[in-house]
């Protein structure tokens, strides 16, 4: 659970990470998924087998965006791609699908990334972590 209901735990990032992964697994993507905590610290990362290497930093820098930013990446990307392309100048924005802030309690407790497939599959993935986080927070 939650340490005081705010911070994201090392186990909690693992079954983040472990829903992400069988999200990838069940559709065959390779992928590299990151978990930062709410101070934009790298908690946990798994590199799938035979996963483009570019990856690893795109996974993190995708998690740590949509922690800074409050938003998912696909956010970005969609401002970009309506034109507002000076988004693409703002340190630390990575205007591209598969970077999601994780909530609980109403707060950003930290952010998932992923990358390895295109940035749709990313955000497939992303979301699978996400949603397992949403899925703990009810049992509990």
């Amino acid at each position: 659970m939650l340490a005081d209901k705010k911070a994201l735990t090392l186990a909690l990032a693992k079954r983040i990470a472990a829903a992400a992964e069988r999200e990838a697994v069940k559709n065959n993507w390779n992928m590299f998924i990151a978990i930062v905590d709410d101070g934009a610290n790298l908690m946990y990362l798994e590199r799938m087998d035979d996963s483009q290497l570019g990856s690893l930093d795109v996974s993190i820098q995708k998690a740590r965006s949509a922690l800074l930013f409050k938003r998912p990446t696909k956010a970005l990307e969609d401002t970009v791609t309506g034109g507002r392309i000076v988004v693409m100048k703002l340190a630390n924005a990575v205007p591209v699908e598969g970077g999601l802030p994780l909530m609980a309690y109403g707060k950003i407790v930290g952010a998932i990334g992923i990358s390895g497939a295109t940035s749709p599959q990313d955000g497939i993935v992303a979301k699978a972590g996400a949603d397992e986080l949403e899925k703990i927070l009810t049992e509990s």
